[in-house]
């Protein structure tokens, strides 16, 4: 039985490169940090016994956007455990409001202490005992952010989940979630500014950022944006050659539904992101 403590794992865990540290240095460096991200986001996965294509198993609804992609997220989740209920749903979303804990979730609750910590240690002590590094540029321990990604990817799949919602932390291209090589759709929601000093100045840098998580063979989903952005992000649908590039209109039928967010975009695009898999992969299918 371990002797850790959770109050040890959320120490350990504090005391990584903060989220806002890490952004920074990204801004600080004119983006040039951003073209490790991946690679060395990879590395941490490898470093912890996973291969990319270990993570499709966790058959990923992967969201996206500027406005909305958490509100989204969690609508899919409730709607998807309301319409699987013998699945078992895995939630990754940021940030938390009291406990690191909310942002692993399996079937609508945080994961317990008990396993937060008990996961939290295995992906730690493999990184202590595994520091071979390929990469010049990967530091020993990944940041903040980094490592409760990987943590849980390790918790959904050591739970054996049979859907996972995986929202975008900052941007999408090198976003620490997008090493899923086969999620089961991808969606974008409505575009702002935001993260200039990252993810670029204009709406149409950002849209290209965002459209980083389409990927080969998989539908991409967006709702309305505007139209310049709407056309990078149909560019790149293309130049990552996914599978359908749909852009999801308002539905008139449930605009005028009061639920507690203005972002009534998020409604018309779980439809598509719950049914369109479910009924029309083949590999979306429970463990």
């Amino acid at each position: 039985m371990s002797s850790h403590t959770y109050q040890e794992a959320v120490e350990k865990l504090n005391s990584l490169q903060s989220n806002a540290a890490t952004l920074e240095a990204v801004r600080a460096s004119g983006g040039r940090l951003s073209q490790f991200a991946i690679p060395e986001m990879l590395e941490y996965l490898g470093r912890i016994g996973y291969s990319p294509d270990q993570l499709n198993a966790l058959n990923v609804i992967h969201i996206t956007g500027t406005k909305g992609k958490g509100s989204t997220s969690a609508f899919v989740d409730s709607i998807l455990r309301h319409a699987k209920p013998d699945w078992k749903i895995g939630l990754y979303t940021s940030p938390h409001l009291v406990a690191v804990r909310e942002r692993i979730r399996i079937n609508g609750q945080p994961i317990s202490e008990e396993l937060f910590t008990k996961y939290f240690f295995e992906v730690w002590d493999r990184l202590q005992s595994n520091t071979a590094r390929a990469l010049e540029s990967t530091s020993l321990m990944p940041g903040y952010f980094r490592f409760i990604t990987l943590l849980a990817f390790h918790a959904f799949l050591e739970c054996k989940v049979d859907a996972t919602i995986l929202e975008v932390g900052v941007g999408g291209t090198y976003d620490s979630t997008n090493v899923v090589p086969k999620p089961v759709v991808t969606g974008v929601t409505a575009l702002g500014i935001d993260h200039v000093g990252v993810l670029g100045k204009t709406l149409e840098e950002i849209a290209w950022q965002k459209g980083g998580i389409f990927k080969e063979g998989v539908p991409a989903h967006t709702v309305s944006q505007p139209e310049s952005p709407l056309k990078v992000l149909r560019n790149r649908a293309q130049e990552l050659k996914a599978s359908s590039f749909t852009v999801i209109e308002p539905n008139p039928q449930i605009a005028s539904t009061k639920l507690g967010t203005p972002y009534f975009f998020a409604i018309a695009h779980i439809a598509n992101l719950i049914f369109l898999p479910i009924s029309r992969v083949g590999r979306f299918t429970p463990n």
